[in-house]
């Protein structure tokens, strides 16, 4: 049996490590705010996802999901009270993933889509304990479609680049 049959062959994607990589967790207003919020906040969330190669010449790459969730009061006519901020996570949660034999016209996809998509239920359960632990009902993230989101920003990056 030759050396080359013996050896299993690399899956195409590999998680070799999740971790947070940085977190926060803030209530500006404590501990006024736990007595005066009659309903629940209203919580915006912004996500983003980068992802870049750890080294040049090899095919391990950290990719990141960046959350953040900033939660207002709500006044009774459903506006957010004048500048009453309740709370603000912010999460960056980050996954070591090799890619082995992915041709290079799909690395972006993979990066940008599949990583993401691993890294999510741990993000998302990460963003629901931390405001649960905060004093706060917690913030619940619906399912993301990756592909839609790497969609529009490829679109959108096509219309930058025609405009300059």
């Amino acid at each position: 049996m030759s050396e080359t049959a013996a050896a299993p062959a690399m899956p195409p994607l590999v998680v070799n490590v999740q971790y947070i990589k940085d977190l926060s967790f803030e209530v500006p207003g404590a501990p006024v705010i736990y007595t005066t919020l009659k309903a629940a906040p209203r919580v915006d969330i912004n996500l983003d996802v980068q992802a870049r190669r750890i080294q040049e010449g090899q095919n391990a790459f950290e990719v990141t999901l960046a959350i953040r969730a900033e939660a207002s009061d709500v006044a009774t006519n459903g506006s957010p009270a004048s500048g009453t901020r309740v709370f603000v996570a912010e999460l960056s949660y980050s996954g070591v993933f090799t890619l082995t034999g992915i041709p290079e016209n799909a690395t972006e996809p993979v990066l940008l889509v599949e990583c993401p998509r691993s890294l999510f239920p741990f993000a998302r359960n990460i963003l629901a304990d931390v405001t649960r632990d905060g004093g706060f009902p917690p913030v619940l993230l619906q399912p993301i479609d990756f592909m839609s989101l790497w969609q529009s920003r490829r679109a959108q990056e096509q219309t930058t680049a025609t405009t300059n």
